[in-house]
């Protein structure tokens, strides 16, 4: 459950709620919650069931896409654990310049890194080719479900598919720590028909990476939508304008 607030002069406008469900199972709270306007993280995503044995995952993903894991394999790319949050920083930062998406300071990641890895829950995993890095990306795991929140890669030998590799390793991670659902954590906000009629055309937002996050199979899924706690109602209406109409 993701929850948020927006304070002004330490009096709280709203309380944001993101609730941890999907949509088609979803009932609305107390009377105290209205639906909002909007969700502070991408609501729709793509779930693979990671259940099935590592022969069965592979056959349900593209066909371009498992060539792509084995070829990744067969250029000398190598995925190992890592832990220098700097480095992962510094491509975090190239790839936002890259895809024009906002990134966190390195303390941020330093800090996620250090509240999970401890507990087992999280992995830093690098792609390398002859010890130089080429992508990255951070996983998360609790219960039965795995998460890919935070990914990267620099403009170095592109053609040998580093992330395709490494996103399977992390489904392999994910699967050893008795996880059963894998989550790829965002694309655009439409139903599969309109992604599918328009991946190829669009390249905005979230599409960017559509392309490469359907290759792995899995289910198009839409989590809850978001719900609000009004405090402040006139401040509530203004804010809620606001962002109807950014």
């Amino acid at each position: 459950m993701e929850v948020d607030s927006i304070c002004k002069k330490n009096h709280a406008i709203f309380l944001k709620v993101e609730p941890d469900g999907w949509a088609e199972e979803f009932h609305l709270p107390p009377s105290a919650f209205r639906l909002s306007s909007h969700n502070i993280q991408p609501p729709r995503t793509i779930v693979i069931s990671i259940k099935e044995n590592e022969e069965t995952i592979l056959a349900k993903m593209k066909p371009k896409c498992r060539y792509n894991i084995r070829l990744a394999e067969k250029k000398g790319v190598m995925v190992h654990a890592w832990d220098d949050i700097q480095a992962f920083h510094e491509m975090m930062t190239i790839t936002g310049g890259r895809d024009n998406f906002g990134v966190h300071s390195r303390e941020y990641y330093q800090r996620a890194y250090d509240l999970f890895h401890a507990k087992g829950t999280c992995e830093l995993l690098v792609a390398e080719y002859e010890g130089k890095p080429l992508a990255s990306l951070m996983v998360f795991a609790s219960g039965k479900r795995a998460w890919y929140v935070y990914g990267a890669s620099n403009d170095r030998e592109r053609n040998r598919m580093p992330t395709y590799l490494l996103q399977w390793d992390a489904i392999r991670w994910a699967k050893a720590r008795g996880c059963e659902e894998y989550d790829l954590w965002g694309v655009p906000d439409e139903n599969e028909a309109t992604l599918e009629s328009n991946f190829e055309s669009r390249h905005d937002g979230l599409w960017g990476v559509y392309r490469f996050k359907r290759g792995f199979g899995g289910q198009v899924k839409r989590a809850a939508q978001a719900v609000d706690r009004v405090y402040n109602p006139p401040l509530y209406w203004a804010y809620s304008h606001f962002i109807g109409n950014k």
